[in-house]
C-alpha cells in the first residue's frame, strides 16, 4: 500500500533537515575564518574572531610600559653638626663636617639642600633640610633642642615638637591615624618613631636624645609622592642616627 504524505508533514521534514545541518554550516565558517589567506568581512562573526586573534598577538609583543615604577634610588650620607645659631656659618655642603658630625642620615641623589637661616635655626632649631626638586614639599629635615638628657613620654614629645612646627600641627590635626613606638639600637639608645597618616600628606618622625640634646628627624611627603616613593622615604627615615656616645 502506498503511503500518502500531507503537505504539512513534508514541510516539517524539510525544516528539520535544514535545522540539523545548521551546526555543520557554522563550524565550517569558523574553521575557514582562521585560515591565514582569507580576509573575512569585518562585521561577521569570523571577522570578530580574526580581530581578537590579532589583538592578542599585539598585546603579547607590546613593549614594556614607560609608566612602570621608577628605578631604585641611590643615596649619599649627610653629616650634621647641630651647631648653635651663634656658630652657624650659613654655608651649604658637608665636605668639612664629617669629623665634627653629631648625626647622619641618607639623602637621595638628586635632592637639593635648602640653606637654613640663623633666624630659623634660632627659633625652631632647624639644622638641615633637603627636598625633591620635582616636588619641594617632599623633603627631610632635622631639628634639635639643647638641654635634654632623656626623652619625655611619647605623646608629650610629639606635642612639643608641634609647638614650633606649623606644618606638623596641621598634619596632626587632620590625621587619619597616628602611630608611635619605641626602638633601641645596638648601643641601647632609645628612639621614638612616629608615623602620621594625614588626609593629603604622610610623615615619618624619629626622635632621640644624645649629647645633652634632643634630635628630631622628619620625612614628609604629599600623598601622591608618598604612594610613589614610599620605599625611598622609609629608607631615609630609618637611616637617621646620632654619632658617638649618647
Amino acid at each position: 500500500m502506498a503511503t500518502s504524505l500531507s503537505p504539512s508533514t513534508i514541510l516539517s521534514s524539510t525544516a528539520a533537515a535544514k535545522s540539523a545541518q545548521a551546526p555543520l554550516t557554522v563550524a565550517t565558517k569558523t574553521h575557514i575564518s582562521a585560515h591565514p589567506n582569507k580576509h573575512p568581512f569585518p562585521g561577521s562573526a569570523a571577522g570578530l574572531a580574526a580581530t581578537a586573534i590579532a589583538a592578542a598577538a599585539v598585546l603579547a609583543t607590546a613593549p614594556p610600559s614607560l609608566a612602570e615604577s621608577p628605578p631604585p634610588a641611590t643615596y649619599h650620607v649627610y653629616y650634621g653638626t647641630a651647631a648653635s645659631a651663634a656658630n652657624y656659618g650659613g654655608y651649604g655642603g658637608n665636605a668639612s663636617k664629617k669629623d665634627t658630625a653629631e648625626y647622619v642620615y641618607d639623602v637621595p641623589d638628586g635632592w637639593k639642600e635648602r640653606l637654613v637661616s640663623k633666624v630659623e635655626k634660632g627659633t625652631n632649631g632647624t639644622d638641615s633640610e633637603f627636598y625633591n626638586p620635582k616636588k619641594r614639599t617632599e623633603k627631610e629635615y632635622l631639628t634639635f633642642l639643647a638641654g635634654f638628657r632623656q626623652l619625655a613620654p611619647k605623646d608629650v614629645v610629639l606635642n612639643n615638637l608641634a609647638l614650633s612646627d606649623v606644618e606638623l600641627q596641621d598634619l596632626i590635626a587632620s590625621a587619619d591615624n597616628i602611630s608611635s613606638e619605641e626602638k633601641k639600637n645596638e648601643k641601647g639608645q632609645l628612639y621614638y618613631v612616629y608615623e602620621i597618616d594625614g588626609v593629603g600628606a604622610h610623615s615619618l618622625i624619629s626622635v632621640t636624645c644624645a649629647n645633652n640634646k634632643l634630635y628630631a628627624h622628619f620625612v614628609n611627603a604629599p600623598a601622591p609622592e608618598w604612594n610613589r616613593d614610599q620605599g625611598t622615604l622609609r629608607h631615609i627615615h630609618e637611616s637617621f642616627e646620632t654619632v658617638g656616645s649618647y
